[in-house]
């Protein structure tokens, strides 16, 4: 039986989503209350593995992500909610759960990804957002060129050689994705970015927020932005922003496979905002 289950969590402590030998990731720690829940006679060939639907990095959080595993147990879906929750530490949790075809896949059979940056600017940082939002100081009579950050995004949108956002790790088999769109909240102190594509390159909305936060801040015009998309050159674009205030939001699949939407009853960010 292959099972679906929705997640939660905040990265702030772990180092990403992909197994390590540490193991302190949220793979690691998912796999092993899942193990811990049914055993090793319910795992399909004797090992638990889940497929994700997005690696997040060191730092990044989730308020969407999907995974799905394969065993030799049935449960009701309620079960596998407070079981695996059981074995979970307080910054993970499962959502829901369902069973799904052997032809669902957390992973391919996504068509979009959308993810939230969360920013809050201004002359002091607040500490009830510390790990939970990035940070730019700046004086409280000044605030960006969200216009001119909204001209930036229009270049990036459609199918695209992302290169000057791909850090040097990823392992992506092409940098052409397709974006699909990019809004930009404005709410002083807080800044918002949504970003809704296919797939992502490793550190590619991290560094597309570096590069608008420099025309945002009047550093570069909104035509740079095109310049560095064009150039294909990693060298070109802002630096890595904080992992601080990145969320894997929502993952959308075909309608076929009825992958209930992320449980945002107590989400600190603007509902409106992820849901849409």
């Amino acid at each position: 039986m292959r099972i679906a289950l929705g997640l939660q969590y905040d990265g702030s402590s772990f180092s990403g989503w992909q197994s390590q030998v540490s193991g302190n990731t949220v793979q690691d720690v998912l796999e092993k209350a899942i193990f811990e829940f049914i055993g090793t006679e319910a795992v399909k060939g004797g090992r638990i593995r889940v497929v994700t639907a997005g690696r997040t990095d060191t730092g990044v959080h989730a308020l969407g992500q999907v995974v799905h595993f394969d065993v030799n147990v049935e449960r009701e879906s309620w079960s596998w909610v407070r079981g695996v929750n059981a074995f979970l530490p307080g910054s993970v949790v499962v959502n829901w759960a369902k069973p799904v075809s052997d032809e669902f896949s957390a992973r391919f059979s996504a068509f979009e990804r959308t993810y939230i940056y969360a920013l809050q600017a201004g002359p002091c940082r607040s500490p009830m957002a510390a790990s939970r939002a990035g940070y730019l100081i700046m004086p409280a009579d000044r605030w960006f060129d969200v216009d001119s950050m909204r001209d930036a995004a229009q270049c990036l949108i459609g199918e695209q050689d992302f290169s000057s956002f791909r850090s040097s790790e990823c392992q992506s088999k092409t940098p052409i994705k397709t974006m699909q769109s990019i809004e930009i909240v404005s709410n002083a102190p807080w800044l918002y970015f949504k970003i809704k594509g296919n797939a992502f390159l490793h550190h590619m909305v991290r560094n597309l927020v570096g590069s608008f936060l420099m025309i945002g801040t009047g550093k570069q015009s909104s035509a740079w932005m095109k310049e560095v998309l064009d150039a294909k050159d990693r060298s070109m674009a802002a630096p890595t922003f904080s992992p601080d205030g990145l969320y894997l939001a929502k993952i959308t699949y075909p309608q076929e496979f009825e992958i209930p939407a992320p449980w945002l009853e107590n989400s600190w960010l603007p509902v409106n905002l992820i849901s849409s």
